[in-house]
């Protein structure tokens, strides 16, 4: 239905979704993943902004701080097909995206899809397997494709891969290159909890007894549901001014002296869909200033490299981009 709304500058435009429905939908999402995942909240507002704006994912974090818990919980949530890769250094391209079987019935080679035909794919330990597996999942993910001898096999709807890597073991890796790094719409990383939410953590396990953490989990999203909630977003109002702030950010990655690669093209349309997503996620439809800068970190942290000084001096590409953020002019 179609209403007058007011921005964050004040100026009037016309409505065209349906924001109170969308609430509810997100609502009820937040509040069963609350059930199951105790804090993080950063972590989860993210994880639905990425679901929202069609997005992949990278969750980095050390090992026991629910990285694969949450994603579990995420594709219980939405009555959708999930599947979940473990990341091996023998791992075949084949068993990744599957292979043609001869089938003696028929006398006739058939496809038999490999674990990423899912709706949600959880890959734990991506950096685990070898280039060629990694180049092979990171063509389906731009794609959302697969083509096996001469036959294309598209991915249904939604398509969402959630990966997932230790930043303190690197034994046995393969490092993601910037290239491919790209594919994901953030990388987030996942901290320690508060005293107060480790309290929470061991209060749940001591009462819950020998019950399953996610058993009691049950959808609450169709994929229909969660299909026109991201139409919505597409139809996200941004302003011209906004526009500009998020190319003005872009483009101060380029030609800051902390940083020998800046964001790509790529990365500001990444803004974009972010922004947009996370302006439903709190219940508008037009994106504030405040929505760009709160994904521009995630969105970009893996898409920026420090130059060798500032890696040897200990300086993060997190702390690069919010200075950044404070030098650029917010618009009004």
């Amino acid at each position: 239905m179609e209403h007058q709304e007011t921005n964050h500058t004040g100026t009037e435009y016309k409505s065209r979704l349906p924001i109170e429905t969308i609430s509810v939908l997100i609502d009820k999402v937040k509040a069963a993943i609350g059930k199951t995942i105790v804090g993080q909240h950063e972590m989860i507002e993210l994880l639905l902004t990425a679901l929202l704006a069609e997005g992949h994912v990278l969750l980095e974090g050390v090992p026991g701080v629910a990285k694969t818990l949450t994603a579990k919980t995420m594709a219980k949530l939405i009555d959708a097909q999930f599947s979940r890769i473990q990341f091996t250094p023998d791992l075949m391209p084949s068993d990744v995206i599957g292979t043609n079987i001869f089938n003696p019935q028929t006398t006739r080679f058939e496809f038999r899809q490999g674990p990423i035909f899912g709706n949600i794919v959880l890959i734990d330990e991506v950096n685990r397997a070898p280039a060629k597996t990694q180049a092979a999942l990171f063509e389906v993910m731009e794609e959302r494709q697969i083509t096996s001898d001469g036959v294309t096999y598209s991915l249904d709807k939604p398509f969402i891969v959630i990966a997932t890597q230790n930043p303190i073991e690197h034994e046995g890796t393969y490092r993601l290159p910037e290239a491919q790094l790209d594919r994901f719409l953030f990388k987030i990383v996942v901290g320690y909890p508060t005293i107060e939410e480790e309290l929470n953590i061991l209060s749940y396990h001591h009462h819950r007894g020998a019950q399953p953490l996610i058993a009691a989990v049950a959808a609450v999203l169709s994929k229909e549901e969660l299909e026109q909630c991201r139409t919505w977003v597409q139809q996200v109002h941004v302003e011209e001014k906004i526009l500009q702030y998020m190319a003005q950010l872009v483009a101060a990655t380029r030609n800051h002296p902390s940083l020998y690669l800046g964001g790509s093209p790529r990365a500001t349309v990444a803004l974009l869909h972010a922004a947009k997503a996370l302006a439903v996620l709190r219940g508008r439809d037009f994106v504030t200033p405040e929505d760009v800068t709160h994904v521009l970190v995630p969105a970009l942290r893996h898409r920026v490299a420090l130059t060798p000084e500032k890696e040897m001096e200990g300086i993060s590409a997190d702390e690069v981009l919010k200075e950044m953020i404070t030098k650029v002019e917010v618009p009004r």
